[in-house]
C-alpha cells in the first residue's frame, strides 16, 4: 500500500484561513472567503498543449474538504497524476466518488446548525427531506438528480400538502446548489427549472384562522383566570393582554421589562418579523407579572423545571380544563383585532403594529421609521381596561 504524505494535516484543513494552500505533488486546499472548504489537483497531461502550444496544465476539483478527507483527497490527486503521465485526460477518464443525495442534505445539516433559531428549526429542516426525499432519492448519487427525481418527491404532496411541498422545494434546492459548489453537479438546478417552466400546477393556499373567542366574551373569561393560581394562567392573561404571540410570552425574561419606561422589548430572536418589538406596559399587566418575581427564577413564566418556561402547549392544555371549546391561545389575537376595529375604532396602522404585524410595502417601511409606541399605549390602555372591567360599559357590548 503506497504511504501518502504531503504538507497539511488535518488539524490544518480544518482551521486554515481563506486562500490556495498546497499539500504537495499538485493537490491543494481551496478555502473562500465564505469558509467553504475543497480539494483542487492540478495535473500536466502528457503529450496535450493549449491553445498557445505550452503543455496542457488543468485544475479538477476532487470535492469538498467536509466530504473528502486529506487522505482520500491525496489517494485521488495520486490517479489523476497517473492519468496524466500516461496521456489521459482525467476530466473524461477519472473515477469520482460521487456522495449520495442523503450524504449531502445530511452534511448541510450540520453545516447550517448554527444559523437555525433553534434546535427545532433545524430539526424540522431535516425532517422534511428525511419523509419526502430521502425515501426516493436519497441513496441516489447527487449528480444523478434531475427534473423527473425532484417530481418524484414534489408531485405526491404538491397540492395535498402545499406549504409542505413549497418547503420541501426549497431545502431540495439548497442541497442541490451546495453540491454543484462543490463540483458534485454541473448545469442548471432542477427545482429552479421546474419553478420555472411551471410544471407544476398553480395552487391558491387558503388562509389559516385560528379559532378565537368573541371579544364581547373576554371580560367574563379573564375573571375566571384571575382565581387560578398556576403560572399557565398568568401567561395567558398576559396574553390576552399583550395579543402577543405564544413563543414571545413564554420566552419572556425579566431583563426584556422596563418598568420605569413601561415597556417589554421582546427580542428578534423570538419574533417572526426578525426584529425586536416593544410592547407598552399597561398596569394590569405589570400587577400581573410583579408578583411572579418572588419565584426568582430568569423566566417570567417558569415552567416544571428551574428557569426553564412553560410548555407551548400549557396555556392550551389550561383551555381545555376550563372546557373552553373551540378556541386556541393564538386565537386571541384575533380577538383583540376584531375589539380594535370594531370598539376602539383604532387607525389599521396602530392595531396591525400592536400585533407586531409588518404594515405597507418595503418602501413604505423603509420611509416609516416610527413604531407609533404612544399610539399604541393608548390603545393596550383601553383594550386593558376593557379586558379587567367587572362589567362591560354599553360602548363595548354593542
Amino acid at each position: 500500500m503506497t504511504l501518502l504524505t504531503g504538507k497539511l494535516t488535518k488539524k490544518l484543513v480544518e482551521n486554515l484561513g481563506p486562500g490556495r494552500h498546497g499539500d504537495g505533488n499538485g493537490l491543494y486546499l481551496v478555502v473562500d472567503p465564505s469558509g467553504a472548504r475543497r480539494w483542487i489537483v492540478r495535473v500536466t497531461v502528457k503529450g496535450q498543449r493549449n491553445r498557445k502550444g505550452a503543455p496542457l496544465r488543468t485544475d479538477f476539483g476532487l470535492g469538498g474538504a467536509d466530504l473528502v478527507t486529506l487522505h482520500q483527497a491525496r489517494e485521488r490527486a495520486l490517479e489523476y497524476r497517473r492519468m496524466a503521465r500516461q496521456g489521459l485526460n482525467p476530466r473524461f477518464n477519472a473515477q469520482r466518488e460521487v456522495p449520495t443525495f442523503e450524504e449531502v442534505a445530511q452534511q448541510v445539516h450540520i453545516d447550517r446548525m448554527p444559523t437555525w433559531k433553534n434546535a427545532k428549526h433545524g430539526q424540522q429542516w431535516i425532517n422534511t427531506l428525511r419523509d419526502y426525499a430521502f425515501p426516493k432519492i436519497g441513496r441516489m448519487p447527487i449528480d444523478s438528480i434531475g427534473q423527473p427525481e425532484i417530481l418524484m418527491c414534489l408531485s405526491p404532496i404538491w397540492t395535498e400538502k402545499h406549504e409542505t411541498a413549497r418547503r420541501l422545494a426549497q431545502r431540495l434546492k439548497v442541497v442541490l446548489d451546495v453540491a454543484k459548489s462543490k463540483g458534485f453537479r454541473s448545469g442548471e438546478n432542477p427545482v429552479t427549472a421546474i419553478k420555472e417552466g411551471r410544471v407544476l400546477p398553480k395552487v391558491v393556499a387558503k388562509p389559516k384562522h385560528h379559532k378565537a373567542m368573541r371579544w364581547q366574551e373576554v371580560p367574563a373569561f379573564y375573571r375566571e383566570l384571575t382565581g387560578k393560581s398556576a403560572v399557565a394562567a398568568k401567561a395567558l392573561m398576559f396574553t390576552c393582554l399583550t395579543g402577543s404571540r405564544t413563543g414571545e410570552v413564554l420566552g419572556m425574561r425579566w431583563e426584556e421589562l422596563d418598568r420605569d419606561a413601561g415597556i417589554w422589548t421582546c427580542p428578534a430572536v423570538r419574533m417572526k418579523t426578525g426584529e425586536d418589538h416593544r410592547v407598552p406596559l399597561t398596569d394590569a399587566m405589570l400587577e400581573l407579572v410583579e408578583p411572579l418575581r418572588a419565584l426568582r427564577s430568569e423566566v417570567v413564566f417558569e415552567g416544571q423545571k428551574r428557569h426553564k418556561p412553560l410548555s407551548n402547549m400549557a396555556m392550551l392544555m389550561l383551555l381545555r380544563r376550563m372546557g373552553v371549546e373551540g378556541v386556541t391561545v393564538h386565537g386571541f389575537r384575533s380577538t383583540f383585532r376584531d375589539w380594535a376595529a370594531e370598539v376602539a375604532n383604532a387607525p389599521r396602522e396602530v392595531a396591525e403594529m400592536s400585533l407586531a404585524h409588518k404594515v405597507g410595502s418595503d418602501v413604505e417601511r423603509a420611509y416609516a421609521r416610527s413604531d407609533l409606541l404612544d399610539r399604541r399605549r393608548a390603545l393596550m390602555a383601553q383594550w386593558s381596561a376593557f379586558v379587567t372591567s367587572e362589567t362591560p360599559g354599553q360602548e363595548n357590548a354593542r
